[in-house]
């Protein structure tokens, strides 16, 4: 369980630095526990879905993964970008991407880890209960720091947050 855990919090490390900075978006509380639940429920399924691909299919989709993630996040944070540059700021962020792309796409890693776990031995069904609880939390928490910073900083929300984005794209395109 132990090592469950251990993975688990780290296969969640990208998903809670992605919610700090969406965390910097006006999201209500309602909102931000669904976002961190969404992030939860991708990275509990994931593997489920990894260990039904099997080792071969979960070895390709591994090298998918470092391009996805990182593809969705600059897709995302330029968006944001761009409409922060061409609207007025707004009270609340209510994309979907945010609640669904971002966290599918931080996900992809975890099916290469499903595949694994799987091979070994592990519950499928334990490991992906394990895996969402985890994001969750770390997501969670990475929302709420990024709710704090975004009190601090006198700049506009989204443009902040479309930064952030594309900074974490190409970090985790670099592998950091």
């Amino acid at each position: 369980m132990a090592a469950l855990l251990a993975l688990g919090f780290v296969l969640s490390l990208d998903n809670a630095r992605v919610a700090v900075a969406l965390g910097t978006l006006r999201f209500s509380w309602r909102r931000a526990v669904q976002v961190a639940v969404v992030f939860g429920f991708w990275d509990g399924i994931t593997p489920l879905v990894g260990l039904l691909l099997g080792h071969y299919a979960g070895k390709a989709m591994g090298v998918v993964a470092e391009y996805v993630g990182p593809a969705v996040l600059l897709a995302y944070g330029g968006y944001l970008i761009v409409s922060s540059l061409l609207r007025d700021e707004p009270e609340e962020i209510d994309d979907r991407w945010a609640l669904f792309g971002i966290p599918l796409s931080l996900s992809v890693d975890n099916l290469v880890a499903g595949a694994g776990l799987g091979l070994l031995g592990y519950s499928p069904f334990v490991s992906a209960a394990v895996f969402a609880s985890v994001t969750a939390a770390m997501s969670f928490a990475g929302l709420c720091v990024g709710r704090a910073a975004g009190r601090l900083v006198p700049v506009r929300m989204d443009l902040l947050s479309g930064v952030a984005l594309v900074a974490m794209a190409v970090l985790l395109a670099l592998g950091y």
